[in-house]
């Protein structure tokens, strides 16, 4: 599994971006159950990657409520004038 970029994670869709968010956490989810059942000998790097991947979509997901917030807050204060 290659490591997503930023970059190519900012181009998805509000709904694709919650739909990868889901998906990731499922992914470890997944994985931190197969290593409670022993049913995981190799492959651990997985974690590392799945939890980078998920604090990614993460990040994006926030800048946008913050951009949207301040873009509604700077249309408020127009109007106020």
């Amino acid at each position: 599994m290659a490591l997503s970029k930023a970059k190519e994670l900012r181009e998805l869709s509000d709904a694709e971006l919650s739909d990868e968010i889901a998906s990731v956490k499922r992914e470890l989810f997944d994985l931190r159950f197969n290593q409670a059942t022993r049913q995981m000998e190799t492959g651990f790097h997985q974690f590392k990657h799945a939890r980078r991947k998920l604090a990614q979509l993460m990040t994006i997901e926030r800048e946008r409520q913050l951009g949207a917030s301040a873009t509604s807050k700077d249309a408020i204060e127009n109007s106020e004038q």
